[in-house]
């Protein structure tokens, strides 16, 4: 009877074969605190750990951003927290640094695991908030000495299939940073025009077949099959490309799908609105002679983050500006392949 009483002990899930392939079922990686072994494995192998996000290019934006200890910095994506460590690192207990994140239930993770490691919050405010709203932090604080924008998803967000961010598992067709604000994908896909659809698909992600898919999705819509998961769409655009020569049928659909993906991912969370009003509240944040260094991850965010920095340069805003990208070293890449598409750029406030 007192064993009955008792909470019974959950078992992990099992799984087929020698390592996990679903995101659930990799209990190691999700603990990364309990298999240290287990995570380097998977880091060691070019891969990243599920549940984990690794940094891309901190060296390259520490060596450019010339953190001095009592400095105020700004982190505008929080993530995983990998470049928010290495920055506080460097400020040697002096000095503060401010973060934004809108995914509120991977900020109180990394909230926690930075407390762990001794950086709290008289050194750190985490806001959960968007960084448009960098104005309001720069103005309550005085400005910022340095601040960094990763702009891409964190890998948290791409490999947990519960939020939809990849067409590789199966899951909900949602893409939203923040899952407790606006609408998912498959909500958006509900009421949107074939012409909006093909506009979007272009502007978003440049994708050559936005007409053929455009077509496709709505058409399935219209026939009353909801696109409601990520198989659904890869499905749809799988059949819409069958048309190509079988040779390249393979890696079109995949390249297709990640642009995809892409473009409704920007759309929902209107990351295009977002960072275009960063760009313009920029200046005003960063005190004389600070510092900014931005990572971008596909050609749109990249074109306007350059003419933003090279106008500001223009008008005497900035002293310098990257007048060409820095990339990772293919050491970095090899060892993380979704550092492969990252560009950084940089600017210097006029003294």
């Amino acid at each position: 009877m007192e064993q009955e009483n008792q909470a019974q002990h959950k078992r992990r899930v099992r799984y087929k074969g020698k390592y996990p392939k679903k995101f659930e079922e990799k209990y190691k990686e999700l603990q990364p605190e309990k298999y240290q072994d287990t995570v380097q494995h998977v880091i060691r192998k070019g891969n990243t750990p599920a549940g984990m996000h690794i940094s891309i290019m901190v060296k390259e934006i520490l060596d450019f951003l010339q953190i001095q200890p009592g400095e105020t910095g700004f982190d505008a994506t929080l993530g995983y927290g990998g470049h928010t460590k290495a920055m506080l690192e460097c400020l040697h207990g002096e000095g503060h640094m401010y973060a934004t994140d809108v995914d509120p239930e991977e900020s109180a993770k990394t909230k926690k695991r930075l407390e762990e490691l001794g950086y709290g919050e008289d050194i750190l405010s985490i806001r959960l908030q968007n960084f448009c709203t960098i104005d309001e932090i720069a103005k309550e604080v005085g400005g910022f000495d340095f601040i960094l924008a990763d702009l891409g998803v964190s890998s948290m967000q791409i490999d947990n299939p519960k939020r939809g961010f990849s067409f590789k598992v199966d899951g909900p067709l949602d893409l939203r940073l923040n899952q407790e604000k606006g609408i998912s994908a498959a909500e958006r896909l509900d009421t949107i025009s074939r012409e909006e659809l093909a506009g979007m698909l272009y502007e978003n992600s440049d994708e050559p077949y936005c007409e053929e898919l455009a077509k496709a999705i709505t058409e399935e819509i219209r026939r009353g099959n909801r696109i409601d998961t990520t198989t659904k769409l890869r499905r749809v655009i799988e059949r819409a490309l069958d048309f190509l020569p079988e040779k390249e049928k393979q890696e079109t659909v995949k390249k297709t799908c990640q642009r995809t993906f892409q473009a409704l991912r920007i759309d929902v969370n209107h990351e295009f609105e977002v960072l275009y009003e960063f760009m313009e509240k920029l200046p005003g944040a960063l005190k004389p002679g600070g510092r900014v260094a931005i990572l971008t991850f596909h050609s749109g965010e990249d074109r306007l983050v350059k003419q933003a920095l090279k106008e500001g340069y223009r008008e005497g805003i900035y002293s310098d500006y990257a007048k060409d990208v820095i990339r990772p070293s293919a050491q970095e890449c090899a060892q993380n392949g979704r550092a492969r598409s990252t560009k950084m750029r940089w600017a210097v406030r006029a003294e």
